[in-house]
């Protein structure tokens, strides 16, 4: 059965790379620009993991992740963050918030494409 992804990111250009990549690989792949627009992709539709950027307009990364969370049928989908950001202090928080793993911009696609394998399994 295909596995369905959540992009969530502002940047047009990583939000085309990110699509482009996981559908290469058979992925179904929703995107949203924000935080705001995602939450329309969580109406108990299947997604079995999403990657959301961490600074984003209108709803950040992280309490995106935290409504995730609360909801029942996302409570336990793996969640990438995908930024440039590395400060320790914001992974604890995203930790804290219900966040899987944390990639750092600019990234290798194929480097995230093994990671998501993995995380879906």
């Amino acid at each position: 059965m295909q596995k369905s992804i959540l992009i969530v990111e502002d940047s047009k250009t990583i939000l085309e790379v990110l699509s482009f990549s996981l559908d290469k690989h058979g992925y179904e792949v929703f995107s949203a620009t924000n935080g705001e627009n995602a939450l329309k992709y969580l109406d108990g539709r299947k997604i079995d993991l999403m990657i959301t950027d961490l600074y984003m307009p209108k709803m950040d990364g992280l309490e995106l992740v935290r409504v995730t969370r609360e909801i029942d049928a996302y409570k336990k989908i793996p969640i990438l963050f995908l930024t440039t950001e590395a400060q320790q202090h914001k992974k604890i928080e995203a930790k804290k918030a219900g966040a899987t793993g944390w990639v750092i911009k600019p990234f290798v696609p194929e480097k995230l494409i093994r990671a998501i394998k993995k995380l879906l399994q």
